[in-house]
Parts: C-alpha cells; structure tokens; sequence
C-alpha cells in the first residue's frame, strides 16, 4: 500500500468564504500515482471546514444566512471565548460544517456523486491556513 500526504495553503481576504478546493485536490491525486483507495481532506486550523456540496452559488449565499444565523458574529461580546479575541462564532460555524471529508478513489478518480465537490470553508480568515490530503491506497 502507497501513502501520500500533501498540504494546501489558503491565504483568505476576507473573514469568511467558501472555495472549491476540489482541482487541488485532484492534483494531489493524479500526483500521489494511487489508482485505488481512500482520500482524506481535513482542515488544520480550528476556524476552518472541509466539506462536500454543491457548488452553486445560490446554496452558498444560503449556508452564509443559515450560518450567520446559528451563531451570528455579532455582538462578539456575548461569546465567553470571546475575551481578547472576536472568532467564536467562527469555531462553532466549523464546528457545524464539519473538520473532513473522506472521499473513495476508483480508477485513479475521486468518486463523487453527481454535484459532489470538496470545499473549504472560511470562518475567520485574513490569515495563512492549511489543509491536509492524505491518500493511502495502491
């Protein structure tokens, strides 16, 4: 069995987006040689989420209202964590969107379903972030 293992550095503007990391992704793979096994993406930063979706824009317009409402930014001081920093919302946002995905490779392609693409999620941003891909298989 054959192991790879890369990382993806994201450098978001803004405080919050949602990037389709998914031809990354698929760089790592056609990279990593591995024609059959399993693919994981997962954020190494505590503010930041990997996850599956579709990429449209309306949805994503949607997880951004959906999200804002679970755990608005604002007022930053009703959050305890937020003692000396503003980014708590920014925590529970990932945790509700979720740390990784895992993702088959079938014939040296990432099996996704029909809409299916890997996304980053941004929730605290203005700063250098990674992702991690590991891909073990043969």
């Amino acid at each position: 069995m054959k192991s790879f293992r890369k990382e993806l550095w994201f450098h978001v503007p803004t405080r919050r987006a949602l990037i389709n990391i998914t031809p990354q992704v698929e760089d790592c793979l056609r990279e990593s040689g591995i024609r059959e096994g399993l693919l994981l993406c997962n954020a190494m930063h505590i503010t930041a989420s990997v996850f599956i979706n579709d990429d449209e824009a309306g949805l994503h317009q949607d997880y951004e209202e959906w999200l804002e409402r679970l755990a608005p930014h604002e007022p930053v001081a009703s959050y305890r964590h937020n003692v000396g920093e503003d980014n708590a919302d920014a925590h529970m946002k990932r945790q509700i969107m979720g740390r990784e995905v895992v993702v088959a490779v079938t014939d040296g392609r990432l099996d996704f379903g029909t809409w299916e693409r890997i996304f980053y999620g941004e929730f605290d941003g203005r700063r250098k972030k990674r992702v991690l891909v590991k891909i073990i298989g043969e």
